[in-house]
């Protein structure tokens, strides 16, 4: 029986974004273990993950910092995994357990390595220039070395690998593919009803500034004036990111009265049933994912022509596309749905239909397994 190791950054995505992929490959037979640093201490993902019968590891992985000491530790306790349980294939995704999980793979000699590109986030988005440049030098130089050793390597939209490819970072002799996405459980998210009373817009983000969070409440402000009543919701955590938002910023929004602020949620699905419309001003992403769960259950979506965001949409069709770090745009977008209401519905059902056609998390797992040869 052949062994899966499959490396993250975050214990809950394991369960959130890689929950179907895990029990795809437990269904055709395989051993898979999983690895996330704190996971220890992640009651609910730890117990998911023993009814299902995945073993787990917890690993000294850090999700955001540069510590070379840290990150040296980290690199050193995925060997010892690794030369411990001596799995036949290794699968990491973001930033850290790729490159991370990559070298240590191929010193354990592990015989197949997978990375899934799932973004590229703070160390390839924005002008670089002081810290931001630092990052995205040594990112990259990293990705140029971790990715030597890489047989498959999956992006999840057309930009990311052409950057990838344009700064020399993919290897010769490795598969290269693009997917879906991490695709969308259309059971779990189910088509929702459109809730009565005053239009409702959502955001959900960790609080990072590419996420667009300052541009949608620039939005809010501007609308929220002219159109009394239309409410303006934001889902999502403090980031200790170098990008990330303060808490005194967010509360002084909520203080003005231009957004309601919900905070980090467990579940996103009450929120999205509880909105008429997704936003999401991102100025890069993979893909996604919050796009794709908010267009299962039915949401018109508006967000950005930028990669990863820009694949999600049909203009005019299920939602509106605008460009990055545009308030003004934002706010023109955001206001068809006011001036048009019958837009909701109508945008909403083939944000359904694109979600069952493209996103499905089985069909996305199934090109991934193919092309592993799994």
């Amino acid at each position: 029986m052949k062994r899966i190791l499959i490396v993250g950054s975050y214990s809950p995505s394991l369960i959130n974004f890689r929950g179907p992929l895990i029990l795809a490959l437990r269904a055709r037979g395989y051993s898979v273990q999983v690895c996330a640093p704190a996971i220890r201490q992640d009651a609910s993902s730890r117990r998911w993950l023993e009814t299902e019968g995945i073993t787990w590891h917890d690993a000294p992985l850090s999700r955001t910092g540069l510590n070379p000491f840290k990150d040296l530790r980290a690199l050193l306790a995925l060997i010892r995994l690794m030369r411990e349980n001596r799995p036949d294939v290794f699968i990491g995704y973001t930033i850290k357990p790729v490159i991370w999980g990559l070298l240590a793979s191929r010193i354990a000699r592990v015989p197949k390595r997978v990375a899934l590109i799932t973004g590229l986030g703070y160390a390839f988005t924005g002008s670089a220039s002081g810290k931001r440049a630092l990052v995205q030098s040594i990112a990259r130089r990293l990705y140029r070395l971790a990715l030597r050793g890489a047989q498959v390597i999956f992006f999840q939209n057309p930009d990311d690998r052409a950057d990838f490819a344009r700064l020399g970072l993919l290897p010769e002799g490795a598969t290269v593919m693009i997917v879906n996405g991490s695709g969308v459980n259309l059971q779990w998210f189910a088509m929702a009803d459109l809730p009565r009373g005053p239009t409702k817009f959502l955001l959900i983000a960790r609080l990072l500034g590419d996420k667009g969070i300052r541009e949608f409440t620039g939005a809010a402000a501007i609308l929220g004036r002219k159109w009394p009543g239309t409410e303006f919701h934001l889902v999502g955590g403090l980031d200790p990111n170098p990008n990330g938002i303060l808490r005194s910023e967010i509360d002084e929004w909520v203080r003005a009265g231009i957004i309601v602020w919900h905070g980090a949620v467990d579940d996103v699905r009450p929120a999205l049933a509880a909105c008429h419309v997704y936003v999401l001003p991102s100025y890069r992403e993979g893909t996604p994912r919050t796009v794709l769960e908010a267009m299962a259950m039915g949401r018109a979506v508006v967000t950005t022509d930028a990669p990863g965001c820009r694949e999600t949409v049909e203009p005019n069709v299920n939602g509106f596309i605008v460009p990055p770090r545009d308030v003004a745009a934002l706010v023109e977008a955001m206001e068809q749905f006011l001036l048009q209401p019958n837009l909701v519905p109508e945008m909403g059902a083939q944000s359904r239909r694109i979600a069952e056609e493209k996103y499905d998390v089985h069909k996305v797992n199934a090109a991934m397994l193919h092309t592993m040869q799994l």
